[in-house]
């Protein structure tokens, strides 16, 4: 999806690698990690930068860039990087298959929008397979590269902070 809206394959990197996790990185890094020239990296940081997407600072002798998460699409942006990644799709299949799962409450810094490498959940539901659970966190990490760190509950309590629920 991601890649058929943005035609510009080292944007699309640019985009993944800023908003995906709360990255800051500097364009000779950047080339590297994407076996491309520091030109066309360069451009597209750029282009990114001018339309608001990416702040830039000067750290040292280093032109430091970051995803800017004051820009109104910010969250947007985040949201479609997320769904490209596959992240929602995989929770909500770690969800379905785990037996009698009444609810499940994203909580912890992915809530928030912030990307720590750490997806935080909570479940809530009787006879949860936990062996079956354990087996999905760790394809999961495969996947899409984030730790996932899972508590379960038989009973809701009466506070249950979420954001994002799924079932």
């Amino acid at each position: 999806m991601l890649d058929s809206l943005v035609t510009s394959k080292t944007r699309v990197k640019l985009l993944l690698k800023f908003f995906s996790h709360n990255n800051s990185s500097y364009l000779r890094s950047l080339a590297k990690e994407f076996k491309e020239s520091t030109n066309a990296v360069r451009v597209e940081l750029n282009r990114l930068t001018d339309a608001g997407l990416l702040t830039a600072g000067d750290e040292g002798k280093t032109k430091m860039y970051r995803a800017n998460n004051e820009h109104p699409f910010s969250q947007e942006i985040r949201n479609m990087v997320s769904k490209f990644l596959g992240l929602d799709q995989l929770l909500e299949q770690v969800v379905s298959r785990l037996g009698n799962v009444e609810k499940a409450y994203i909580i912890g810094d992915y809530a928030k929008g912030i990307d720590s490498g750490t997806i935080e959940m909570v479940l809530i539901g009787r006879d949860i397979d936990l062996d079956y659970l354990d087996f999905l966190v760790n394809k999961t990490y495969e996947k899409v590269q984030r730790r996932i760190k899972v508590s379960v509950l038989e009973e809701e309590l009466e506070v249950v902070v979420g954001l994002l629920v799924f079932g």
